[in-house]
């Protein structure tokens, strides 16, 4: 459950990027997935393509990094950027 309530937030966050630059659909995305979040990257980007079935990012290439454990956002998913086709 966890799991799906970050994917949900991220995924609000890509189509408000992508609503206020019109972009017709989303590229790519880039991540960040803290040790702490409970997910690996490959974990979440199977996580990923779900929450995105249906959306402008469907189909997007979704590029994962790590968070340092030490980092203040270890528990976190950052959104670094996201490629749109506009």
């Amino acid at each position: 459950m966890h799991e799906r309530a970050l994917l949900a937030d991220l995924i609000r966050e890509i189509e408000e990027t992508a609503g206020a630059e019109a972009a017709t659909r989303v590229v790519a995305v880039n991540v960040h997935v803290g040790p702490l979040s409970h997910m690996t990257p490959e974990h979440f980007v199977e996580h990923f393509v779900d929450a995105a079935r249906g959306t402008i990012a469907e189909g997007a290439t979704c590029n994962v990094g790590t968070i340092d454990p030490r980092d203040p956002l270890a528990q976190s998913i950052v959104l670094e950027s996201v490629e749109l086709e506009v």
